[in-house]
């Protein structure tokens, strides 16, 4: 009988410790902007996979309407 009582103590005393480190909310707002930035960087990577062409043509079309010699534009708007 005693030792059931002493296996029972000792579930109870685990399942309580279980409890307590479940409810505890420390490292859960690093996880939230860890996982946060995990998408940011993903949108980004999909947006230059999509649209990573286009975005190299207009920068260098940016460029060269530029004359950094003189500060002005050779293109007009």
């Amino acid at each position: 009988m005693t030792y059931i009582n002493t296996a029972l103590v000792r579930m109870v005393t685990a399942v309580s410790g279980l409890r307590a480190r479940m409810s505890e909310e420390r490292g859960q707002d690093l996880l939230e902007y860890a996982l946060l930035g995990g998408l940011i960087a993903a949108a980004l990577v999909g947006i230059f996979l999509i649209f990573g062409t286009a975005l190299v043509d207009m920068g260098n079309n940016i460029a060269a309407c530029i004359d950094f010699d003189t500060l002005g534009t050779t293109c007009s708007p």
